[in-house]
């Protein structure tokens, strides 16, 4: 994994809106622009808290039917070692691959209490959740496909493998930003130059918007505007 980054720019970069971060990282051409964050199938169970920034702890888990000899599937633990050496913040990342996904829930009150206390910030899963008081008391944030009031036979199956979830492939240690308008990968070589773009673009975008509201405003002022990079 790279060197991590400074407080200093995680909190930059957090401070950041995601539409306005997605159009910060669209001026480097370092990806498609179809590319790198969730197409809108997972749910941000809390939109009012501020946007979570964090590296990827990525895991694999299924469990919508029984073990073929009958009983339970183990629990693992081993897995929680591997979360802690990431570098904190962290955001889980759980891909369900079970053939009825969401069917059951991994992730609820302990988990949720596990991996804040380990330092995440937040979990993103096409699977399902639970116990969602307690992540909304600890302001811990969950993207998710749905709920479930059940484990079912969830399990963990694999970790620090790559994951996709909701479109968005993602691998071990990756830096993810997730707001009320969902989650995206941050390019770390990047990473740095992304905080004064964004200044940049939303003072552009002030500017134009002050047009549309005032007083004088003209679709010949609009066009000279855009025509100077004022979008």
């Amino acid at each position: 994994m790279n060197t991590p980054l400074t407080k200093e720019l995680l909190e930059s970069l957090r401070r950041l809106d995601g539409c306005t971060l997605a159009n910060a990282i669209e001026t480097f051409n370092v990806r498609l622009r179809n590319e790198g964050f969730t197409d809108g199938g997972l749910r941000c169970f809390f939109p009012l808290l501020p946007p979570i920034v964090g590296y990827a702890a990525t895991v694999k888990i299924r469990g919508s039917a029984p073990p073929t000899a009958g009983g339970y599937y183990p629990q693992r633990t081993d897995w929680w070692e591997y979360v802690r050496s990431l570098p904190t913040p962290h955001i889980v990342v759980a891909q369900d691959i079970a053939s009825h996904r969401g069917l059951g829930a991994m992730l609820g009150q302990v988990h949720f209490n596990i991996q804040r206390a380990l330092g995440a910030v937040g979990i993103v899963t096409n699977g399902a959740v639970r116990s969602i008081p307690t992540a909304e008391t600890l302001g811990f944030q969950v993207f998710a496909a749905g709920v479930s009031v059940s484990h079912a036979y969830t399990h963990l199956l694999e970790f620090g493998t790559p994951v996709e979830v909701d479109g968005l492939k993602v691998h071990s240690g990756e830096l993810l930003h997730g707001d009320q308008h969902g989650v995206q990968s941050i390019p770390l070589g990047i990473a740095a130059q992304i905080p004064p773009i964004a200044a940049r673009i939303s003072a552009q975008k002030r500017e134009l918007i002050a047009l549309c509201q005032s007083s004088g405003f003209s679709l010949e002022e609009l066009r000279a505007a855009i025509a100077k990079g004022k979008v």
